[in-house]
């Protein structure tokens, strides 16, 4: 099949995906700490077969849509989640896999995994920079351990409604996580094999590094998790 070779230490081998998003190397250590095997990448061979994709996103939203076509991310991304492979989006990551984004009243599409429009957050100072709390739904995965901390965000758009139809009587609801700026805007979503957060828990201290255990641990194995 091609694609990474198993860790030789047993470590869940992920990929932060390649695609010009700036400095990404915060992520990759994080990610490491949290006991991920992780590869820097852009190679589709890589991002597919890894256990874990992460889709960092740092700038414009149109930009960051035009970065990832020029390394066929939106296809990768596209196969994994329709795999049941695991994506975790960061920041504009997040903001990427809605339906669209209107920066200075220009309307660009998205990835369309889930309904919505990330628009200028309506609070008397943007960027929304620093900590905030955030209100994580009953039943999270990602926030276990940490519903209650703060999560560190650097962003001025968001997505600041949630309306999504279920489908599929047995199909679970996708779990979302709230914050606020100036007016409620989500902060986080877990949607099957799909998570994404607006903050950057690579940047959110002891409460990003235990999200990001969060998430590392649920790539492992049944006969590997502990």
């Amino acid at each position: 099949m091609g694609g990474k070779a198993p860790d030789p230490q047993g470590r869940p081998t992920v990929v932060v995906l390649d695609y010009g998003s700036g400095n990404v190397r915060s992520a990759v250590r994080a990610l490491e700490r949290a006991g991920a095997a992780v590869t820097l990448s852009a190679r589709a061979e890589d991002a597919l077969h890894a256990d874990g994709l992460v889709v960092p996103g740092v700038g414009a939203f149109a930009t960051v849509m035009k970065e990832l076509r020029a390394v066929d991310g939106l296809r990768i991304i596209g196969r994994r989640v329709a795999g049941g492979r695991p994506v975790l989006a960061i920041c504009v990551g997040l903001q990427v896999m809605f339906e669209r984004g209107i920066e200075h009243g220009v309307a660009a599409e998205g990835l369309g995994e889930w309904p919505g429009t990330v628009e200028l957050l309506p609070a008397e100072v943007v960027p929304h920079m620093g900590w905030n709390t955030v209100k994580a739904p009953e039943g999270s995965k990602l926030f276990a351990g940490v519903e209650d901390e703060r999560f560190y965000f650097v962003h001025s758009y968001g997505v600041q409604e949630w309306n999504f139809e279920v489908a599929q009587p047995r199909m679970a609801p996708p779990l979302v996580t709230w914050s606020e700026h100036g007016a409620p805007f989500i902060a986080a979503v877990e949607n099957g094999p799909l998570c994404a957060t607006q903050f950057h828990p690579e940047k959110s201290g002891d409460a990003g590094a235990r999200l990001l255990r969060n998430w590392v641990e649920s790539l492992k194995k049944p006969a590997e998790a502990s």
